[in-house]
C-alpha cells in the first residue's frame, strides 16, 4: 500500500489526456472485417434514393430515404425486410456500418435471407418564415414513447415500397434497427407493433430519459412477454449526462429482457457513443438476428 511519500500527483490536464488516449486506444480495434468489404464474385445490390413528405403522422416533415434491393431478389418469393433509422449513417459504403456491403456478402453466402432494406433519415420541418431555419424532428420521432413512428412506417412510408416489391408480411421476416435515439426507436416500433416487426438491432441505444425511454426496462418486466428478438450493442465509455447513463440503461434493458425470458443478446465493448464497435460486429449481429432463416449455421461468437 502506498504511503504519503510514495503518492505521485498527476496534473489534471495530463490525466485528462491519458483518459482520452485510453478511450481512443480502446476503439482502435473496432475496424471493419472481411464481411464489411467488397468481395470478388459477390453480386452487388441496387440502391435507390427517394424523398418523402409526411402527410399524416408527422405532417409536413420531409426526409430522404434509400431502398436497397439485393441482386438475388427476383420477385418469385417474398423478400424479408429490414428498416434502419438514421439511414444515411448506415448506407455509406465508407462509413462505420457499410450495411449494403455486409448485406451483399451475407446474402450471397446464405447467412441471412434475401432482404430488402429501407434506410430512413429523420424528418425535417421546413421553415415557415423567410430566413428561418428548418426544425429537426429527430428526437420527437425517435425518442417519444408510443406508436407514432410505427404508424408513420406502416401507414405512410412502407406501403408504396410494398406495392413495388414482394415483401413478406410475416413479422419474423421483418427487422428494424438504429443507433442512439434510432436504437430506442427501433425497439419502440417492435414493442408497439410485434405483429409487424419481431427483430430489433440497437447500437448504443438511448434507453434514457430524453422523452421517457428510461421506462422501457420497467415495462418489459411488467408486461406479458412479446415475441421480439433483440440485439443490443453498447460501450463502457458511452454517454453519462442529464438524461441518464447509457451503459447502465442498456444493462438494465438486458436484465429486464433476461427476467422476462426474451431472446436477446447484449454485447458490451469499450467504445463511446458512435458506430465503430457496432459497425465492426454488424455481420455477426445480423447472423445472430437471422440465424433461424439462414441456410448455413454459423459457429462464430459475437465478442
Amino acid at each position: 500500500m502506498l504511503n504519503r511519500r510514495q503518492l505521485i500527483l498527476i496534473p489534471v490536464p495530463f490525466l485528462s489526456t491519458l483518459i482520452v488516449a485510453a478511450a481512443v486506444a480502446d476503439e482502435s480495434r473496432y475496424v471493419p472485417g472481411p464481411d464489411s468489404k467488397r468481395q470478388s464474385g459477390v453480386p452487388i445490390g441496387q440502391v435507390e434514393q427517394l424523398r418523402h413528405v409526411s402527410a399524416k403522422v408527422f405532417a409536413g416533415a420531409e426526409r430522404d430515404f434509400w431502398i436497397y434491393v439485393p441482386d438475388q431478389y427476383d420477385g418469385s418469393t417474398p423478400a424479408s425486410l429490414m428498416v434502419f433509422q438514421d439511414g444515411r449513417n448506415y448506407i455509406k459504403e465508407d462509413g462505420q456500418f457499410r450495411t449494403t456491403i455486409v448485406f451483399d456478402n451475407l446474402i450471397h453466402r446464405g447467412e441471412m435471407p434475401v432482404t430488402i432494406a429501407v434506410f430512413v433519415n429523420p424528418g425535417v420541418i421546413p421553415p415557415s418564415q423567410p430566413n428561418a431555419k428548418p426544425r429537426k424532428n429527430r428526437s420527437f420521432e425517435y425518442d417519444s414513447p408510443g406508436d407514432q413512428y410505427a404508424r408513420f412506417l406502416l401507414e405512410e412510408l412502407l406501403p408504396p415500397i410494398e406495392e413495388r416489391y414482394r415483401v413478406s408480411t410475416d413479422p419474423d421476416d421483418r427487422a428494424i434497427g438504429g443507433i442512439s435515439s434510432g436504437g430506442i426507436c427501433a425497439w419502440t416500433v417492435a414493442w408497439e407493433r410485434p405483429a409487424q416487426f419481431r427483430k430489433v438491432l440497437s447500437h448504443v441505444g438511448s434507453f434514457t430519459n430524453i422523452r421517457g425511454g428510461h421506462n422501457c426496462h420497467a415495462l418489459i418486466r411488467k408486461t406479458e412477454k412479446k415475441p421480439i428478438r433483440v440485439f443490443l450493442q453498447e460501450g463502457e465509455n458511452d454517454l453519462d449526462n442529464l438524461h441518464g447513463n447509457w451503459p447502465l440503461a442498456n444493462r438494465q434493458m438486458a436484465a429486464s429482457l433476461k427476467f422476462a425470458g426474451y431472446d436477446y443478446k447484449l454485447v458490451m465493448g469499450t467504445g463511446g457513443h458512435n458506430g465503430r464497435h457496432g459497425g465492426a460486429i454488424l455481420p455477426e449481429a445480423l447472423r445472430w438476428l437471422w440465424r433461424d432463416h439462414a441456410d448455413v449455421t454459423t459457429a462464430n461468437e459475437v465478442k
